[in-house]
C-alpha cells in the first residue's frame, strides 16, 4: 500500500495521527500555492482553514486517494476560486477565470538577485512570453508531476486541451530558448 493511501485511509477512519500528519505535511505547500492566486494572506489562510474543517467534517464521506497533495490542491483551488468570487464579484466572473501567477523557483531566485546573468534574463523573458495558463499547466506537469488527468481536474480542462497547453508552452519555450538554457529551465522545475 502506498504511504499516501495508508495515511488517507487512516484519516478517513478517524486516526488522529493521520490528520496531524496531513496538516503539517501540506499546510505550507497549500499556503504557497494559494499565494500564486491571491496576495491576500488572510483569504488564503481562511480557505486553508475551511478546507481542513470540511475534511474533518466530511471524513466519513471522502473518497480514496493515493496522492494527498493532488487531492488537497484540487479541493483547495476550487474553494479559493469560490472565495475570490465572493470577495471580488465584479473582477471575477465566469468569463474571467482564476489563474495562478506561477513563479518557478528558478525565476523567483532570479528576481531577488541584484544582478541577473544573461542566461537568467533569457529564461525570465521566455517565461514572460507564456500565458498565465501555460505557466500554470507547466507547473503542474513538471513541478508537481501531475498526469494529464490530474491537470484536467485541477484546471477544469478537457484532456486534449491540457495536452495542447503543455505542447504549446514547450514549443514557445523551444522557440526562444537555446538548448542549454532550456535544460537549465527544466532543472529549475525540480526545485520547490
Amino acid at each position: 500500500m502506498k504511504p499516501d493511501k495508508k495515511i488517507w485511509d487512516d484519516f478517513r477512519h478517524g486516526e488522529n495521527y493521520a490528520l496531524s500528519h496531513i496538516y503539517f505535511q501540506y499546510i505550507q505547500m497549500l499556503y504557497r500555492y494559494g499565494k500564486k492566486f491571491s496576495q491576500d494572506d488572510e483569504l488564503v489562510k481562511d480557505v486553508i482553514q475551511d478546507l481542513f474543517f470540511d475534511l474533518i467534517r466530511t471524513k466519513d464521506n471522502l473518497g480514496e486517494t493515493d496522492n494527498i497533495s493532488f487531492y488537497l490542491m484540487a479541493s483547495f483551488r476550487r474553494k479559493l476560486a469560490r472565495a475570490i468570487k465572493q470577495r471580488l464579484p465584479l473582477e471575477y466572473s465566469d468569463d474571467n477565470e482564476l489563474t495562478a501567477e506561477i513563479v518557478y523557483s528558478a525565476e523567483h531566485d532570479f528576481i531577488h538577485k541584484e544582478v541577473l546573468s544573461q542566461r537568467e534574463k533569457t529564461i525570465k523573458n521566455a517565461l514572460l512570453k507564456l500565458t498565465p495558463k501555460q505557466r500554470e499547466v507547466l507547473f503542474y506537469k513538471f513541478t508537481c508531476n501531475f498526469d494529464y488527468e490530474q491537470i484536467c481536474e485541477i484546471m477544469e480542462l478537457q484532456y486534449n486541451s491540457a495536452r495542447k497547453q503543455v505542447s504549446r508552452a514547450l514549443k514557445a519555450l523551444k522557440e526562444v530558448l537555446p538548448p542549454s538554457e532550456l535544460f537549465l529551465f527544466f532543472t529549475g522545475f525540480t526545485q520547490k
